[in-house]
C-alpha cells in the first residue's frame, strides 16, 4: 500500500417526522453559511451511533435520538472541503427524537441574530419540497435525492 490517507469522518441524523419532513441545521462555521443535516465528526474511539447521539445531545439540548438505522455511506471519493490531503466518509442514519423535544426548532432558516462562528438553527423541510439547493454539501445533496426517492408516493 502507498501513501498515506487521511480521513474525515462524519455521522449525520436524518430524523424524520409524522409530517413526512427532515430536519436539517443552518449553521455559520469557518465563516461560512451551510445548510445541511445535523450530526457531526467522529472522535476516534467512538463508533457512529455513538458519535451521532453526542452529536445530538450537544448541539440539541441534551436532546435524546432513537431507532438508529443506517441509510448511507459514502461510496465515492469525496475531498475532505475543510481539510488538505483528507478524504472525507459521511454516514447517515434514519433515526427519531425522543420526547420530549428539547430544543427549538425553528419556522425560517438561519433563525440567530448574529452571522457569527457557532450559531445554530433547525428546521423541518416537506421531503416532497426537498431540493438539492436547500443543501451545502455534496454528499447531503446526494442524500437529499434518495430521501425524496424513499418517500416519493
Amino acid at each position: 500500500m502507498s501513501g498515506a490517507g487521511n480521513f474525515v469522518i462524519r455521522v449525520y441524523g436524518l430524523i424524520i417526522n409524522e409530517n413526512n419532513e427532515v430536519l436539517i441545521t443552518d449553521e455559520f462555521q469557518l465563516g461560512i453559511k451551510m445548510t445541511k443535516f445535523p450530526g457531526g465528526g467522529l472522535q476516534f474511539g467512538e463508533g457512529p451511533v455513538d458519535c451521532l447521539k453526542r452529536e445530538f445531545r450537544e448541539e440539541c439540548n441534551n436532546q435524546e435520538i432513537k431507532k438508529l438505522q443506517h441509510f448511507y455511506t459514502t461510496d465515492f471519493y469525496q475531498k475532505a472541503l475543510f481539510y488538505e490531503n483528507h478524504q472525507l466518509i459521511s454516514i447517515y442514519y434514519r433515526a427519531e427524537l425522543k420526547k420530549p423535544i428539547k430544543f427549538k426548532i425553528s419556522t425560517k432558516p438561519f433563525d440567530f441574530e448574529k452571522m457569527e462562528n457557532g450559531k445554530q438553527s433547525f428546521r423541518w423541510v416537506k421531503i416532497n419540497q426537498l431540493s438539492e439547493n436547500n443543501l451545502t454539501f455534496p454528499i447531503d445533496k446526494i442524500v437529499a435525492e434518495k430521501l425524496i426517492l424513499a418517500f416519493a408516493i
